[in-house]
């Protein structure tokens, strides 16, 4: 199945919509929307685009109403979604759906690409797990994630993680990667929790040369 969502936030508060496919688009507060799932999906062989748009000035939620359970097929095990989010000039945007369950024997592929303006306010927000216990964890589930983040024309952030056998052997099976714009907080590692905050590189301010 292929499902193709787009949401377009303006600055009268107004919010275009379009989805077909195994997800609908619910509004839920005055800036706030839901995804909301029509069909089982993603099954193996399965695509999800959603594209995000928040004009210059607009300010948008993004949520979704329960997790999303990836499944093999009986054709084959790998499905994909692919976020696709611009913000402009003074825009707002929280994404922040529910968390992704990658069940025994799939193989889910999350890729973001993210295009900011520097005066945009952004918080990315991805949740997932491999099983839906320990015994499906251990049935070859795999997920892997990619986020690539430019401001203006300038790239700022490359970043992948996996999570799957190899972690899985390690006894880690989830994550929560959360993408923070602007945020001037130092690096830090903790030393209780598997965690750690990195900073972005060098973002330019507006009315740098170049700057789109």
């Amino acid at each position: 199945m292929f499902t193709d969502v787009t949401v377009v936030a303006r600055s009268d508060a107004s919010i275009h919509t379009a989805a077909t496919g195994g997800l609908a688009v619910r509004r839920t507060g005055p800036a706030r929307l839901h995804l909301i799932s029509t069909a089982a999906t993603p099954l193996g062989g399965d695509e999800i685009r959603i594209r995000v748009v928040v004009e210059a000035g607009a300010r948008l939620e993004l949520g979704s109403v329960a997790a999303t359970i990836a499944l093999p097929s009986a054709q084959r095990p790998d499905s994909s979604t692919h976020w696709t989010i611009e913000v402009d000039e003074g825009g707002e945007l929280v994404c922040d759906p529910e968390p992704t369950i990658v069940a025994g024997g799939a193989h889910h592929t999350t890729t973001t690409i993210a295009q900011l303006h520097p005066a945009a306010r952004v918080l990315i927000a991805e949740h997932v797990q491999v099983g839906r216990g320990a015994a499906d964890a251990g049935v070859g589930g795999r997920w892997s994630g990619t986020l690539h983040v430019d401001i203006g024309d300038h790239p700022v952030l490359r970043h992948r993680m996996v999570v799957g056998p190899d972690t899985l052997r390690r006894g880690h099976r989830g994550l929560t990667s959360t993408f923070s714009y602007p945020d001037d907080r130092p690096e830090s590692v903790s030393a209780k929790e598997y965690a750690a905050r990195l900073r972005l590189a060098t973002v330019p301010t507006p009315g740098t040369p170049g700057l789109g």
